[in-house]
């Protein structure tokens, strides 16, 4: 299976995640600038990822200056792909109903439906995440990358 690097972008930083289908293989959030030049590494080229983009919808309501400028950083992120054929735009709205059935979830039910997805193998209070010690399977998986993790799991369920 190939893996999917997700992209949860903002206006000056995006948050990240690639994930292979079962297990979160690296995340994080970086400057914007940092993850255009990421998405143009050999790697990915050579590896066969493919890309997953959360993107904006509109729902008649007035926008302001930042709405406007993370659809840029989209656009930019999508051009420098290496295989336009393999990017998915992926609606929030859409990971809200995959993930917790509802359009009318919040990022709380969204992060619990993530959790209740993996294994309870950690360490503290939240296994599924864990402690330094005692790392669980989405150990690392912090503000922005939860996410961008949410874009990868409702991409690759289409692809199921």
């Amino acid at each position: 299976m190939t893996s999917i690097l997700a992209i949860d972008p903002g206006t000056e930083q995006s948050g990240w995640c690639v994930f292979d289908g079962e297990a979160v293989a690296a995340c994080g959030v970086m400057p914007n600038a940092e993850m255009l030049d990421y998405l143009q590494r050999a790697h990915f080229r050579i590896n066969g990822h493919r890309l997953a983009l959360e993107m904006i919808a509109s729902y008649g309501m007035a926008v302001g200056r930042e709405v406007f400028e993370t659809c840029v950083w989209i656009g930019r992120f999508k051009q420098a792909w290496h295989a336009p054929d393999r990017v998915e735009l992926v609606y929030r709205k859409d990971v809200k109903m995959h993930l917790c059935g509802t359009p009318r979830a919040k990022d709380p039910n969204v992060r619990q439906a993530l959790l209740d997805m993996f294994p309870a193998t950690g360490g503290g209070k939240t296994p599924q995440v864990g402690t330094k010690g005692q790392p669980g399977p989405l150990y690392g998986v912090s503000s922005h990358a939860w996410a961008a993790l949410a874009v990868a799991v409702t991409a690759t369920g289409r692809r199921a």
